[in-house]
C-alpha cells in the first residue's frame, strides 16, 4: 500500500510516498481502506515532533481517519466490512490503517467520509469543554476565539445546538462568513486596539463563556470581558507563545480559567465518558442538529502540503486528506 513516512522528524519535507506492506489485523484488530484523513495543527506539530509526545520513527502521519471497513480480526465486532466508519489510527496517511474496536463507530448515512474524518478530535473537544468544563446553560453567551478553524467552528457548533448565542472571533472577512455559516449568531475581527469596545457592542454586559484554542494577544481581553462567574476554556496554544494572565483578574470575576485537555479526557482519565459522548455527537449528526463542514481537502500526492497548511492556521474548518476520496 501507499504510505507518506518520514524517517526523522526534522523538516516536513523529510516526508515521502513510500510502499508498505498491507497491514493484517491481529485479535481485537480492523483494517480500513481509508478515504481520508484528518490533518490538524497538532498532527502538523507531531510530524515535526514538537508536540508533548513524540512519535516513533519511522513516522506516518496522521490519527483520525474515515473509510470503509476491509477485513476483521478475531473478536467481536459492531461493524462489518464494507460498513463506513471513522476511527482512531496510528498512521492515517496511509491507504489502509489498522484500529481496535474500541477506536471505531460507524458513522450515519447523512455523513460523509470527509466530514467523519474531521470530526471526533474537534468536536468532542468542544462538547467536554463546554459542557464537562464549562457547564455552559441555554441563553448563555459563547465567545469563541479561532472560531474558523477546526475545533473553533465544532465550538461554534456545539455551542448552537446547546441553546448558547455564539459570537464568533476571527482573522478575516471570510472567515468570519464562515463562522456565520456554520452557525455563530454574530462575529467579530482579532485587532487588539478597541477589541474590547468592539466585543462590548455585540455583548453589553460581559460573555459567560470563552472557547479558547489560540491562546494570543486577546487572552486577556477576553479573559476581563466575561461576566460574573465566567469561565474561560484554554484549549490550546495555536497562538504560539504562551500568555500570562494577572491572577487578580479571577478574583475580581469571580471567574475561572479552565484547561481542556482533549487527549487526556479521552484516552487517560475518561475513556467511557467519551466515547458516550462521541455515540451523542454523532446522534446530532444524524439528527440534522450538527452539519459539519469540510475545510481544505488535499489530494494524497499532496500531503506534505496538508502538514504545511495546517502549521499555518490559514484554513477553515478541519482540512483533510483525499487519500481514497472514491469511497465517499
Amino acid at each position: 500500500m501507499k504510505a507518506i513516512q518520514a524517517a526523522s522528524l526534522e523538516s516536513i519535507d523529510a516526508y515521502r510516498q513510500v510502499e508498505l506492506p498491507t497491514p493484517e489485523p491481529g485479535a481485537g484488530e480492523l483494517r480500513l481502506r481509508v478515504g481520508y484523513c484528518g490533518v490538524g495543527y497538532v498532527d502538523a506539530l507531531v510530524s515535526l515532533g514538537r508536540y508533548q509526545v513524540k512519535p516513533p520513527l519511522p513516522h506516518v502521519p496522521g490519527g483520525e481517519v474515515a473509510g470503509v471497513v476491509e477485513a476483521l480480526g478475531e473478536g467481536s465486532w459492531d461493524v462489518s466490512p464494507g460498513d463506513r466508519v471513522m476511527a482512531k489510527v496510528s498512521g492515517g496517511f496511509a491507504q489502509g490503517a489498522l484500529a481496535t474496536a474500541r477506536d471505531v463507530r460507524a458513522i450515519p448515512p447523512t455523513m460523509s467520509l470527509a466530514q467523519a474524518a474531521g470530526f471526533r478530535v474537534n468536536y468532542l473537544t468542544a462538547l467536554h469543554g463546554l459542557r464537562d468544563r464549562a457547564r455552559l446553560a441555554a441563553g448563555e453567551t459563547l465567545l469563541v476565539i479561532g472560531a474558523a478553524g477546526g475545533t473553533g467552528m465544532a465550538a461554534v457548533q456545539v455551542g448552537r445546538a446547546m441553546g448558547a448565542r455564539v459570537i464568533a472571533v476571527a482573522s478575516t472577512p471570510e472567515k468570519r462568513a464562515a463562522a456565520e455559516a456554520a452557525g455563530a449568531h454574530a462575529s467579530l475581527d482579532r485587532e487588539p486596539e478597541g477589541w474590547r469596545e468592539r466585543l462590548k457592542a455585540l455583548a453589553p454586559e460581559g460573555v459567560d463563556v470563552v472557547f479558547d484554542p489560540v491562546a494570543g494577544p486577546l487572552m486577556q481581553p477576553a479573559f476581563r470581558s466575561l461576566r460574573w462567574g465566567g469561565r474561560h476554556l484554554v484549549i490550546g496554544f495555536a497562538g504560539g507563545e504562551i500568555p500570562a494572565l494577572p491572577v487578580n483578574l479571577p478574583l475580581l470575576k469571580g471567574a475561572s480559567l479552565v484547561g481542556v485537555d482533549y487527549r487526556q479526557f479521552s484516552a487517560v482519565f475518561e475513556p467511557e465518558a467519551a466515547e458516550r459522548a462521541l455515540g451523542e455527537l454523532l446522534d446530532w449528526v444524524a439528527e440534522g442538529r450538527l452539519v459539519p463542514p469540510v475545510g481544505r481537502v488535499f489530494p494524497f500526492e499532496e500531503a506534505t502540503a496538508a502538514l504545511e497548511f495546517a502549521l499555518t492556521g490559514a484554513g477553515s474548518a478541519k482540512t483533510l486528506l483525499a487519500v481514497d476520496p472514491t469511497l465517499d
